[in-house]
């Protein structure tokens, strides 16, 4: 009996001690973002907004701005019309912008619309899905004077499932700039 113990003892051992390679699962990246936290854009524009304190805003003579996010390689690019009995021709040329995106797009889901009638800001947010120039494009205006329009820009090649995360963290920014828009 103590030989067979003793032979298996010995047996498991050499068994127990070969190199069996497991493959090892695939590792993801979890990206964490910091917490949003906000800043009033004042300026002689006729409008203001609060943007996140994590970008950088630079404003041009027209009142065209650029919000950029320099971790992300994102930027945030914002024009501003005026209103000279042509509102219909401005929200028609912005939307067509959009639509153009329609040859890269997997969709492009209903806008997402926002009113404050106290403000008079009136606003539709879209979402471009797919590998596109820009994945998120806004618009904002009073209806009477003044028309905000914004596409947002990544500095790499579209890749959607990448930069889905980003999006969506920008998006949350964008959403706040539009709630947060006066008009002068």
């Amino acid at each position: 009996m103590k030989n067979f113990i003793l032979m298996l003892a010995v047996f498991l051992v050499v068994i127990s001690c070969t190199n069996n390679t497991l493959p090892k699962p695939k590792p993801y990246l979890k990206l964490q973002y910091p917490e949003a936290s906000y800043t009033t854009f004042n300026s002689k524009c006729p409008y203001n907004f609060e943007y996140s304190k994590g970008a950088v805003i630079s404003i041009k003579e027209n009142c065209w701005a650029s919000i950029k996010y320099p971790k992300l390689k994102a930027t945030i690019h914002i024009t501003y019309r005026e209103i000279n009995n042509n509102l219909d021709e401005i929200l028609k040329e912005v939307e067509k912008l959009t639509y153009e995106h329609t040859i890269k797009a997997d969709a492009i889901p209903n806008a997402l619309p926002y009113e404050n009638f106290n403000k008079h800001v009136y606003a539709k947010l879209y979402n471009v899905e797919g590998n596109v120039a820009s994945n998120i494009q806004f618009m904002a205006t009073d209806s009477v004077k003044n028309v905000l329009a914004g596409s947002l820009y990544f500095y790499t090649k579209p890749n959607y499932d990448s930069i889905l995360p980003a999006v969506k963290y920008i998006e949350k920014d964008l959403i706040h700039l539009i709630e947060t828009l006066e008009w002068k």
